[in-house]
């Protein structure tokens, strides 16, 4: 649910994406929340049959609370779950308008999106199914600022922005990273088309959403590459290695970490090449996984030239080392065409096989020397305009003990914390694209 709120006083400039002039004192405010979906719900821990679904009068007891709790804050924004039993009267009766979407193949939840109608006009929404990645789904939704924002409108000053709920697979063991990775890439070649399309100028990106992935996870720094802050880091001022300074989840092994995010894209942060993000991140995974075998540099060269009496990396044994290591082979890993781009980008005289130098720029110590000549090309063909962007003022986690890391054991509503966020709409100019 996405809703206004006056803030009076000065506002914060937290973060360096925060740079422009304040628009007005009116803020908006940004909830996400997995109220953890009745068929997943275990009654008993040690019961691994009994669901709250197998009882309604529970889980609807527990929704009403839910949504009690969610209603009577004054100051909450856009609301995303990953379960629509909340009731779409109740929310529509307080001024919302929903979006529901379910997960693909009938897996009993999904996701709902809810944004107040006095503040924001949808210009347009899509249902992202990646039902081949996974049986995950998720929601685009372009909208434009109204109510007090409109106030302040200028015609050369661009109110939109893209909101992106999602959920992403649980990572069982391993072999599941590489289908949160490519959960992510997808969703974001989707808004990248969708962009396109449309003809979109750059506008603020909010992702929201259960990432089922903490700070020190792949999908964290492939977000982080391609722009994105964490909100709830930035409010705070913590840096990526204080991933134990808050927890959002306690998981049914009864782990703590924190995987709820809110994401923010200013229009004036720079971006690289989405697919340069990609190969990044997956040679990434790929020497994270030959370290946890405890293999050294040459260690690592020797194994993915074992089918080779030379000193080079052949490609079929490129390929094996990736089935091996389980990001391909299995019917979500790195399809054939991928592994050849993977290759086809590590390959970089393009003779066919990868030396030592090779292996140590591409894979060991990934870099990717076109990269600066392709943002250069971005930028020609481009002017200056005046777009909106957000700072972050305020986000606080609920229950309260969980800003601290800690999870309180009275706490029932959820597996899952609430996570709120507060934005100050900011001027800011960015390059415009010429079509």
């Amino acid at each position: 649910m996405v809703r206004s709120s006056v803030q009076k006083g000065r506002i914060s400039r937290i973060g360096s994406y925060a740079i422009a002039s304040s628009i007005t004192d009116h803020c908006i405010t940004c909830t996400t929340f997995n109220i953890l979906a009745p068929i997943y719900n275990r009654m008993n821990n040690k019961d691994q049959i009994g669901r709250e679904s197998d009882y309604r009068t529970y889980w609807l007891m527990r929704n009403q609370r839910i949504l009690d709790w969610l209603l009577c804050e004054r100051n909450f924004g856009l609301e995303v779950t990953n379960s629509f039993t909340c009731k779409k009267k109740r929310l529509g009766d307080a001024g919302y308008v929903n979006f529901i979407l379910a997960r693909t193949n009938n897996r009993g939840d999904g996701l709902l999106t809810a944004l107040h109608k006095d503040y924001f006009r949808v210009i347009n929404h899509r249902d992202l199914l990646l039902n081949d990645i996974g049986d995950r789904v998720a929601q685009l939704i372009h909208v434009e600022l109204l109510g007090p924002f409109s106030q302040n409108r200028n015609n050369s000053v661009q109110q939109e922005l893209l909101i992106v709920n999602t959920h992403l697979l649980f990572p069982h063991d391993s072999s599941l990273c590489i289908v949160r990775l490519h959960q992510v890439y997808e969703i974001l070649q989707s808004v990248e088309s969708y962009q396109k399309e449309n003809k979109l100028n750059p506008i603020p990106i909010i992702l929201c959403g259960d990432w089922n992935g903490s700070k020190r996870g792949h999908v964290y720094k492939f977000l982080k590459s391609q722009g994105f802050v964490s909100s709830y880091d930035t409010a705070h001022q913590y840096t990526d290695t204080d991933a134990q300074r808050w927890v959002s989840h306690r998981n049914h092994r009864g782990n703590i970490c924190g995987v709820d995010f809110i994401w923010l894209l200013n229009p004036n942060r720079y971006r690289k090449l989405l697919k340069t993000s990609w190969n990044e991140a997956v040679f990434g995974m790929f020497k994270y996984l030959l370290r946890r075998a405890s293999l050294t540099e040459s260690d690592a060269f020797a194994f993915l030239k074992a089918d080779s009496d030379d000193d080079y990396i052949t490609y079929s044994g490129f390929c094996e080392a990736l089935r091996h290591l389980n990001l391909a082979g299995h019917c979500y890993g790195l399809t054939e065409e991928e592994m050849k781009d993977l290759w086809i980008q590590a390959d970089i005289d393009g003779n066919g096989v990868l030396d030592y130098k090779e292996f140590q720029q591409r894979i060991w110590k990934y870099t990717d020397p076109d990269q600066q000549s392709d943002s250069d090309s971005d930028h020609k063909d481009q002017k200056i305009v005046n777009t909106i962007g957000f700072s972050v003022k305020n986000a606080v986690l609920f229950p309260t003990e969980v800003e601290k890391g800690m999870w309180p054991e009275n706490y029932s509503l959820s597996d899952h914390a609430r996570l709120t966020v507060v934005f100050s709409p900011v001027r800011m100019p960015c390059s415009q694209l010429i079509f």
